[in-house]
């Protein structure tokens, strides 16, 4: 598929996005939302820019982001999911304007790429090396809600006759909440060091620090979207009223729907507070003519905080009737991959390992608000100890994660026109831990889950092939069997063995479940001349032994239940750019997906009739449009998308509607002036119609049945406004 032409490259089920492409969004957006200008990919957020994570979620043909293989320069991601405890999102391991390019393969996926948790597709970002020359870019941002961006880099350019060269970029972000109180602010620091060996090898070395803080948008259900409106925010900073509302002492509009959900409509905050570290070191170095070594080593740190203000839990001490309810995790990755990439004949032999120690830990407390009048309330993104330590915990997990991947692959050329691949993946996972600590008085439970889990498969297949039987013609096909090592999720929400009630039920499961595995399949035709480039795509899955979360209870004391099921899907992609005169592009793609559930859900409420159902929060039928026009220094695009209905629950007797979204933006180079260089004026509006939509849903579960609390607004109309220059 080509979104237009010179700006996404294609071969068989891979599409790769450049910087081109991530030029036309407003600079600090996520670059995951640049993937979503692809067929069969769902991307959405809660702000305009797809930095709050918690608010935003990408699906790629029905398989939601923890079932994606994910890195970054080699290094795995694994998961880009809201508070994982299995990966790190792309956003906080890179700043957007230092990535090259992203390759999505919408296929099955490489048998190289380190993860245990592709099952439909892969996500691989390049951060962009050093430049050549000395130099650097600055840009400043403005933004409707008060939002404003700083990005500055600096390139030391080649320092030395070896071809050394290095940069150092720094970001400030912080996006104004367009409904409540609060902001949403990001600050990261990207390094990269690059060292030629000899004429074709190469060590590169990379660094990220990330520092995101974010009041969040209040989770909404239908019942409060029916009752109280579309704007219904956090009661920050209105202290008064919400230790007014939390005593008893005022009311507040509510509804039976929404008392008998369980929701928390008028909660003081919510948000979260990240602190994340990533490096890694590549070496590419070419042992002989045809021989290959690449490794790359990684480690990864994350240290974060999600919050709710909790009204059932007073403060202890203090006297205030509520209390600040804090998910603490911890995350530390270190790994290294190795392959040797050989030449013979017409074939290109690829074989290596994968490595990872994984060690987390999730907790959950609960911290001192003040009596009103008494001192400053606690902040969502902390610190949270201003009024003592915490002076009640729920749970304490931790858990120690062993992966081992082996991976061979030949690559055969029989003909020049047509590529034949074929190769299988080797996998070994082993979860062990679990709860150190139980409350029994929160949890209800005498123990919690503890023990260890193993996934493990000598032999996943994969074999692709393309074709370009004609000029301009292309036929490929991608197929594999795929696995997904067992989850763990730091808030006892999910799809996540370790999220269950007890101990007993945990022991139970243990017995019967099994890894997810799933069979993928994808065909597909493409033409590609200089006025048209058009793809279609059908594919199929099968995923089987799918562990399904339904979650009940409340958003701040959740109850999740897991059960065993399969999912079936079929869908079909279609895309087409025309480029009638240079400087026009014109992009149009539809995609229907028809992905149901395989058995039905047992709990312990009764046998929910789930089979045949649509798969929740993921529409069945997109349709994308961009329109961009390049005239010398000025370049403007329009982008209208379409999302259908998206069910909610799992038996889909709830769902949200559909959609249209649509942005508009323009970018003019004005030239040089002086020492500054490249004078870039870019302006972009979101949500240029003002729809009102859904975008995230699922964030704290989906429900078997009926309503829940766990759904968000999307942003409003807003303006986005950047002036850069180089030197």
């Amino acid at each position: 598929m080509t979104i237009s032409a010179s700006r996404v490259a294609s071969r068989g089920a891979d599409n790769v996005i450049s910087k081109a492409v991530m030029a036309q969004f407003t600079p600090g957006t996520s670059v995951l939302k640049a993937v979503d200008r692809l067929p069969g990919v769902s991307f959405s957020s809660t702000d305009p820019l797809g930095i709050d994570t918690w608010g935003s979620s990408i699906y790629v043909r029905g398989f939601f982001m923890d079932q994606l293989g994910v890195t970054l320069d080699g290094i795995p991601l694994n998961d880009q999911t809201y508070e994982s405890n299995n990966g790190l999102n792309v956003i906080q391991a890179s700043i957007s304007d230092d990535i090259e390019r992203s390759v999505l393969s919408e296929g099955p996926g490489g048998v190289n790429v380190p993860s245990t948790s592709t099952l439909g597709g892969t996500l691989e970002f390049e951060t962009t090396d050093p430049k050549d020359k000395m130099g650097g870019k600055i840009s400043q941002g403005f933004g409707t809600y008060s939002s404003y961006r700083t990005y500055i880099r600096g390139d030391s350019g080649v320092l030395n006759p070896s071809g050394t060269k290095a940069f150092v970029a720094y970001s400030r972000s912080e996006e104004g909440k367009w409904m409540g109180g609060g902001t949403q602010f990001q600050q990261q620091v990207d390094a990269k060091v690059v060292q030629p060996v000899g004429h074709d090898s190469v060590i590169k070395a990379f660094f990220n620090w990330s520092d995101l803080q974010e009041w969040g948008y209040q989770d909404t259900s239908l019942a409060m979207l029916n009752t109280l409106g579309w704007r219904v925010p956090h009661l920050y900073p209105n202290y008064a009223l919400a230790t007014a509302y939390a005593s008893g002492a005022v009311s507040l509009p509510t509804s039976d729907a929404i008392i008998a959900n369980g929701d928390e409509p008028y909660l003081y905050d919510g948000g979260q507070a990240e602190v994340d570290y990533t490096g890694g070191l590549n070496m590419d170095l070419a042992l002989t003519d045809h021989l290959r070594w690449k490794s790359t080593l990684y480690g990864t740190s994350q240290t974060g905080y999600y919050t709710y203000s909790d009204y059932s839990t007073p403060s202890a001490g203090t006297g205030a009737p509520f209390s600040e309810e804090v998910w603490q995790t911890r995350q530390e990755r270190y790994g290294f991959t190795t392959a040797l990439n050989y030449r013979i004949a017409r074939h290109t032999i690829d074989t290596g390992v994968w490595f990872e120690n994984n060690n987390q830990q999730a907790d959950l407390f609960w911290y001192n608000e003040p009596l009103l009048g008494t001192g400053s309330p606690l902040k969502t993104v902390g610190p949270y100890d201003t009024y003592g330590p915490a002076f009640l915990q729920g749970y304490g997990f931790v858990w120690h994660t062993n992966t081992f991947t082996y991976h061979l692959e030949d690559t055969w050329r029989p003909l020049d026109n047509l590529r034949l691949t074929a190769g299988f993946k080797s996998m070994l996972s082993t979860t062990a831990g679990g709860a150190n600590y139980n409350n029994p008085d929160y949890t209800g439970a005498d123990a919690l889950p503890n023990g260890s889990m193993t996934a493990s498969s000598a032999f996943l297949p994969h074999v692709g092939g393309s074709w370009h039987f004609l000029p301009h013609h292309e036929f490929y096909f991608d197929l594999a069997e795929n696995m997904r090592s067992y989850q763990v999720l730091p808030n006892g929400v999910g799809n996540a063995l370790w999220s269950v009630q007890d101990q007993a039920t945990f022991q139970q499961l243990r017995q019967t479940v099994k890894p997810e595995r799933d069979w993928v399949y994808a065909v597909g035709y493409r033409y590609t001349d200089k006025y048209v480039q058009a793809s279609l795509a059908g594919y199929h899955a099968d995923a089987n032994h799918r562990l399904q979360a339904a979650t009940e209870g409340t958003i701040t004391n959740p109850v999740s239940s897991v059960a065993q099921t399969s999912v079936h899907t079929n869908g079909v992609d279609a895309a087409v750019t025309l480029t009638p005169i240079k400087g026009l592009a014109l992009y149009n793609s539809v995609s229907y997906n028809h992905s149901t559930y395989g058995g039905n859900i047992t709990t312990a409420d009764g046998v929910y009739f789930t089979k045949g159902k649509k798969v929740v929060n993921y529409p069945q039928f997109m349709y994308k449009a961009n329109l961009s026009y390049r005239w010398k220094g000025l370049e403007t695009h329009f982008d209208v998308h379409y999302y259908s209905k998206r069910y909610f629950s799992y038996t889909n007797d709830t769902s949200v509607p559909g959609y249209w979204l649509t942005s508009a933006g323009a970018r003019y180079n004005v030239g040089n002036y002086g020492f500054a260089k490249n004078i870039t004026i870019d302006f972009n509006v979101y949500n240029l119609l003002n729809s009102k939509y859904i975008s995230m849903m699922g964030e704290n579960g989906n429900p078997i049945s009926g309503d829940y609390q766990s759904l968000e607004r999307g942003s409003p109309k807003q303006f986005f406004g950047t002036v850069s220059t180089e030197f």
